[in-house]
């Protein structure tokens, strides 16, 4: 395999800026297909990114010989069916995340890919960005000492009945198409850069609830993670809150890293009374790098930059934490 030649299925919202119109600018990487149910909505978004062909039919993208890769962008309850389909076609995956409603049927799905030695990378894209990997290189570096504890939170404002209404968020919050509402939507971006940053979990222990009662899933989350390295990580979700918040501090015996994981580009460090601030470019294409990093691998020129294995475990975080 010289090139890889995308076929995308389920070109929504999530498509259009943030991943796919790198696949056309990463070397080594064409973006050639693109599937939704939606014939109509298929052919349009194929017209407006230059993508030479469409479908309405998954079974059909997948067939299709020109292509050697396949992206899985639907909302996670279809992710093991249209993956495992594509590992039955011998073809490599890069799926979204939350790589599945449940960690069973995220271990199935690497399980699965193992058994046929097909490639799988669950899209955690965050760890290929800049700004996250030299928070690990601090880490790593020992440049706060060793870190005891990272405190977490992230609150937004309770949905409103417009947003509600609006299909593009409804699935968010609705348990049985996205597992478990915007924790799931969203924490599996910053427990997989907890996991990136520290490695193996001794311990887990949470709570969930509905506070605020505008729509089936939990809107409020705790959750405590011991890892096997001795850091402790305390998160709280809250999506009913008066005020929007985004954090994370890591606190460590020489001083401490705080950043946001959605709404800067910048970190702060603190080491020993000196303060330093870290800026990094914001990017057009959020998942560019994860996708530069995802076809080296599939041509075998780099690392898995994001198992299976490991997006299970941080399904795993998830569920043990919500449950």
């Amino acid at each position: 395999m010289e090139k890889i030649n995308w076929g995308i299925i389920g070109c929504g919202d999530v498509t259009e800026l943030k991943s796919g119109p790198a696949f056309n600018k990463v070397p080594q990487s064409s973006l050639i297909a693109v599937m939704r149910r939606d014939a109509a909505k298929a052919a349009d978004y194929a017209r407006r990114h230059n993508v030479p062909k469409w479908y309405s039919d998954a079974q059909q993208l997948i067939n299709d010989p020109d292509i050697n890769a396949i992206y899985v962008a639907t909302p996670p309850s279809t992710h093991e069916m249209y993956t495992l389909a594509a590992i039955a076609a011998g073809k490599p995956v890069y799926v979204e995340k939350p790589m599945a409603g449940d960690y069973k049927t995220a271990y199935s799905m690497a399980e699965a890919a193992t058994a046929e030695n097909i490639k799988l990378v669950v899209a955690h894209y965050r760890r290929e960005q800049e700004r996250f990997k030299k928070v690990k290189q601090l880490i790593a570096d020992n440049a706060i000492g060793d870190v005891r504890l990272v405190r977490l939170e992230l609150a937004k404002q309770a949905l409103t009945p417009e947003e509600l209404a609006d299909p593009k968020t409804a699935w968010r919050v609705d348990p049985a198409t996205a597992g478990g509402g915007l924790f799931h939507d969203l924490s599996p971006h910053q427990l997989d850069l907890m996991y990136y940053f520290f490695g193996e979990v001794e311990k887990v222990t949470g709570l969930a609830t509905n506070q605020g009662g505008v729509y089936g899933a939990d809107d409020m989350v705790v959750a405590n993670v011991l890892f096997k390295s001795g850091t402790v990580f305390n998160g709280t979700w809250c999506f009913s809150a008066a005020k929007a918040a985004d954090y994370c501090e890591i606190q460590g015996t020489k001083g401490k890293i705080s950043f946001t994981v959605f709404s800067t580009d910048s970190i702060r460090v603190e080491i020993e009374g000196k303060t330093e601030i870290l800026d990094f470019s914001p990017l057009l294409h959020v998942q560019q790098p994860m996708i530069e990093a995802t076809v080296k691998y599939f041509l075998g020129t780099g690392p898995n930059p994001c198992s299976g294995y490991e997006g299970a475990e941080v399904m795993r975080l998830i569920s043990e934490a919500s449950a």
